[in-house]
């Protein structure tokens, strides 16, 4: 893996880091980023940051939801926070959700599977499960305290981008020529270090057991999806890691509806 060297002047490594970040949200968002020069080594680096990206996409939803539930009944503030999170990912992650469960729902052996992920078409198994997956947000954004959805907004993005991290770290990746397989090997554990303590800053508004039953939840769902992609596919693919995004960010949103529903 290419690593700014310590002995690096300080300007150096700070400008590589720009960059990095620049390129997570260059990857992740359609949020204009100034001009820099795209590298793959950047493109390894921007891991640290996806869950600063995640934290970003939630602050602006929970601004949007904020705003809304000012004008209109929660469920419709509710509507138009899930659309501005859509817009300003341009449903990256929904997209490898509905793939990956095309692939894993549709195929019958590891190849089959995989051909079918790649497949930029929607079928039956993708479409239920992305409907069922945007009706289940909209359902626990409209029944949580309108108090805590800021908070659940921002706790549920930056988790589910965090998991990207332990994912490439200890998976391999079995997709030819994605998009996301340079990722592969990239966080070392400084970055994951990095990334994670992002991770935790959203944790530290609620009460301590609560922090701690959350981070056992989705210890819990990125175990098991390890061990399921392992046996289903060998691995991890850029869909995986969108779908284990979405699940991730489902689940903290019905963590906190089960704790401050309406």
């Amino acid at each position: 893996m290419n690593s700014t060297p310590d002995h690096a002047p300080a300007s150096s490594r700070q400008r590589q880091e720009l960059r990095a970040l620049a390129t997570a949200f260059s990857f992740l968002t359609r949020i204009p980023v100034p001009p820099f020069a795209w590298s793959e080594h950047s493109f390894r680096q921007s891991t640290a940051y996806f869950p600063l990206v995640g934290l970003v996409i939630g602050a602006l939803s929970a601004a949007v939801f904020t705003i809304s539930a000012m004008l209109w009944p929660q469920s419709i503030a509710a509507v138009l926070t899930l659309v501005t999170a859509v817009a300003l990912t341009g449903a990256f992650h929904e997209d490898g959700l509905a793939d990956s469960a095309d692939g894993l729902g549709g195929g019958w052996t590891t190849e089959d599977k995989l051909r079918i992920m790649k497949d930029s078409r929607i079928g039956t198994y993708g479409a239920v499960t992305l409907f069922l997956a945007l009706a289940l947000k909209l359902a626990c954004l409209a029944s949580t305290a309108a108090a805590m959805v800021p908070l659940a907004l921002i706790t549920a993005h930056t988790l589910g981008r965090w998991t990207t991290l332990p994912l490439v770290r200890f998976c391999a990746y079995v997709s030819e020529g994605a998009s996301g397989k340079p990722l592969v090997g990239s966080v070392s554990a400084r970055r994951i270090g990095l990334g994670t303590a992002i991770a935790v800053l959203p944790l530290l508004w609620l009460p301590l057991p609560q922090a701690l039953a959350l981070i056992a939840v989705v210890a819990a769902l990125l175990v098991s999806s390890q061990r399921w992609l392992r046996r289903s596919i060998g691995g991890i693919t850029g869909d995986t890691l969108g779908a284990v995004n979405q699940l991730t960010e489902c689940a903290v949103l019905l963590f906190f509806c089960a704790h401050y529903a309406i």
